[in-house]
């Protein structure tokens, strides 16, 4: 039917002022029983219970909408379908993604969803659960408090909390400083923290992530003669992506070498088809660094990380240089983190030491943090209850979820 971590000290770590910075909560030590972590990526939601080591579900953020026409009444039935359900029919119905770069734009479908998630892939009532999910960096404020109404409103769950998504994928990597550099499917941001402290003047984020990726390998294998038109087959050219791309170390190199040595690799379609992938598997990738193959002129994600451990003050980027930690799905190719710390080494000269932490989790780190943080009983206190919500209203998400 449709569906009609243990907290680690860093050595070097310097405890900035107050004043300067934007306080972020700490780990702290022990348990809230049975919360549920939502990730809430632009193309995947990842669903789970806090204290597990992974999410219980994974599927695409996206609704498809069709109806027919009873033919005892005449009225309209209308019919949608959630996730992998509504990638399938695909061919008979509208695909709606309610979100977009990492942003909420479509709220009765962003509800459907969330509806899915815990009925149907959790079998929980969300009634008996705290909520914890993430949000992009500069997230608009309005957004995280429809995000607030809406669970506490529609779903009566009794707490929420809402965190920044590079915050939980430090809290993942079992640290409390570093720089975040979290690429999903809509958006790529960088984030340092120092001590648990988000440093918001160098926080950055570029609208280029996976989905744009995907939407420009598709052009070129377009260019090549190869049409992916239909929902269903631009999820496969998001295989051929996953499966075959990979970041070059030296990108021109990379190119001279694929045009002297005509080095190619296969891919089987669905239909047997076998079709064949050169240059495209790292010229596809290499967007991330360079953006303007995309018309996008903006600097690339390693400028990025660099400009933002530049913004903060001389005394704590050390401690950033040695702990930058990748996160997201589209960290994922091979290369990635070589490539990442090749770069900022040669811009950061001999005068700091360039550490990448790339775990082979880190698909999932945002969950993973959210799962440590909100299994922890010191974290009891950072929670908006639905008392503090009847009585302030939507904004007290902003005087406890900084």
């Amino acid at each position: 039917m449709g569906v009609s971590a243990t907290k680690q000290k860093d050595n070097g770590n310097t405890n900035p002022s107050k004043k300067t910075h934007t306080r972020t909560n700490k780990i702290p030590q022990k348990a809230t029983k049975d919360a549920i972590i939502i990730d809430n990526g632009t193309g995947m939601i990842k669903i789970g219970i806090a204290g597990d080591d992974a999410p219980k579900a994974v599927f695409p953020t996206v609704v498809a909408k069709g109806g027919y026409s009873d033919p005892t009444t005449g009225m309209q039935q209308n019919i949608f379908e959630v996730g992998d359900e509504a990638i399938a029919k695909s061919g008979m119905f509208k695909l709606e993604y309610p979100m977009e770069h990492g942003i909420v734009r479509n709220w009765d479908d962003m509800e459907k969803i969330w509806n899915y998630a815990f009925y149907n892939k959790l079998s929980i009532n969300p009634q008996e659960h705290p909520v914890l999910i993430n949000e992009p960096p500069l997230n608009p404020k309005e957004n995280r408090e429809k995000m607030t109404s809406i669970l506490f409103e529609k779903f009566n769950i009794p707490k929420i909390y809402i965190s920044i998504s590079p915050v939980l994928s430090l809290y993942a990597s079992g640290r409390t400083t570093g720089v975040v550099l979290d690429i999903g499917d809509g958006v790529s941001s960088v984030i340092p923290l120092s001590d648990g402290y988000a440093i918001p003047h160098a926080i950055s984020r570029m609208d280029l992530a996976g989905k744009e990726l995907t939407d420009f390998f598709n052009k070129i294998l377009y260019e090549k003669g190869f049409a992916f038109q239909t929902p269903f087959e631009r999820e496969v050219v998001k295989d051929i992506k996953e499966k075959l791309g990979y970041v070059a170390f030296d990108f021109n190199r990379e190119m001279d070498l694929s045009i002297q040595q005509n080095s190619l690799r296969n891919y089987q379609l669905p239909n047997g088809q076998v079709i064949q992938i050169g240059n495209e598997s790292f010229r596809t990738p290499e967007v991330l660094f360079q953006p303007s193959f995309m018309g996008i002129y903006q600097p690339g994600v390693h400028q990025m990380i660099y400009n933002s451990i530049m913004k903060c003050d001389d005394n704590l980027r050390k401690g950033l240089f040695e702990n930058i930690i990748l996160s997201g799905g589209s960290t994922m190719f091979p290369g990635f983190s070589e490539r990442i710390t090749q770069e900022i080494s040669q811009m950061a000269g001999p005068n700091f030491n360039t550490k990448v932490i790339a775990v082979p989790e880190r698909k999932y780190s945002v969950w993973i943090g959210g799962s440590i943080l909100a299994s922890l009983s010191s974290f009891e206190q950072m929670w908006v209850n639905k008392y503090e919500y009847d009585e302030a209203g939507p904004s007290i998400i902003h005087k406890k979820c900084f």
